[in-house]
């Protein structure tokens, strides 16, 4: 006689066996190059990275979409699982202009990277705001923290500031007159010296990582693959890619999706390539500058409302930026 505690124990046993099997993440040889997939391919939080139908063209793409994601079958229900922390993406300054200090036009609650000269080559800078001006163009900014506490630094020593200014994005030195703890904790730094313009701001790009799909020009039905994003301002992207996609001044499809708070907006646009860099580490790989230059107000809106609520975490305090 069958023991009905028994045939329920079982059943529960296969449905999950089922669940575990159908949250697995895809390998490479399930995915075949050039030939239609048949279901569509989704990353590990659902982001959807391929549709059905889609083509992947060589190995290389293949390689780029493991390297970055963790692709899935679309099709299956999958286990709920966190998405990875963003990956640092690589910065890049460009270009240097001399520039007095009212050139820079330096706004109090300003954003600014700091970090000790001595040794700085490499060395990361350190979040801080501009609290205040002197008559003698001397700053007052926050104290910069790393895990909960201060960094270390002592009058007299010289530090690097990035400041993300209203117009552009500068480099300068400073000597620390003082450290301050009330009504908080701040530096007193010296008059600018050695500012240099580092590139123009058209609007501040702030780290981000999530699948982009892109389709080949302008016009066209679906997408022909997809590339991670590094960098996000209310205006375009910074992509990486398995391969460079066009030439600067053509176009692409580009759809994505922004999440803030408990809001997700779906933007689907094109985007002209405003640059093209081989990345360092493998030079089959791009690194593409893409502007958004057809938002509709509402996809803007997401846009600015994305960079905003990320706007402590700037890409240029990181080094160099592409």
């Amino acid at each position: 006689m069958t023991n009905p505690t028994t045939e329920a124990q079982a059943e529960a046993t296969d449905a999950a066996t089922d669940a575990v099997t159908e949250a697995a993440p895809l390998t490479p040889q399930a995915l075949p190059v050039g030939e239609p997939l048949a279901w569509p391919v989704v990353d590990r939080d659902g982001a959807l990275l391929l549709d059905a139908g889609s083509v992947l063209m060589g190995e290389a793409e293949r390689d780029f979409l493991f390297l970055h994601f963790a692709p899935h079958r679309g099709d299956m229900e999958r286990l709920e699982v966190t998405p990875e922390s963003a990956t640092a993406a690589n910065a890049a300054s460009i270009g240097v202009t001399a520039a007095t200090t009212r050139d820079m036009h330096l706004t109090i609650g300003a954003l600014m990277g700091l970090r000790p000269q001595m040794g700085a080559s490499g060395a990361p800078m350190h979040p801080c705001r501009l609290i205040g001006f002197a008559p003698n163009e001397a700053l007052f900014v926050t104290m910069p923290y790393v895990d909960g506490r201060p960094i270390a630094i002592t009058p007299g020593e010289n530090v690097e500031i990035v400041p993300i200014a209203s117009q552009a994005v500068y480099r300068f030195v400073c000597t620390v007159h003082a450290l301050n703890q009330s009504p908080l904790d701040y530096l007193v730094l010296s008059k600018p010296a050695n500012i240099r313009r580092l590139r123009e701001r058209r609007s501040i790009r702030v780290r981000a990582q999530f699948p982009v799909r892109y389709g080949i020009g302008e016009e066209g039905a679906g997408y022909d693959g997809v590339a991670l994003a590094r960098g996000i301002s209310a205006l375009g992207l910074s992509v990486s890619a398995a391969w460079a996609l066009g030439k600067v001044g053509e176009r692409l499809r580009v759809a994505f999706q922004l999440r803030s708070g408990e809001n997700a907006t779906t933007i689907e646009t094109c985007a002209i390539i405003r640059n093209v860099q081989a990345e360092t580490g493998d030079p089959a790989h791009a690194t593409l500058g893409l502007e958004l230059d057809r938002l509709t107000p509402a996809e803007q809106m997401a846009m600015k409302v994305y960079v905003f609520d990320r706007q402590d975490d700037v890409l240029y305090w990181t080094g160099s930026m592409r």
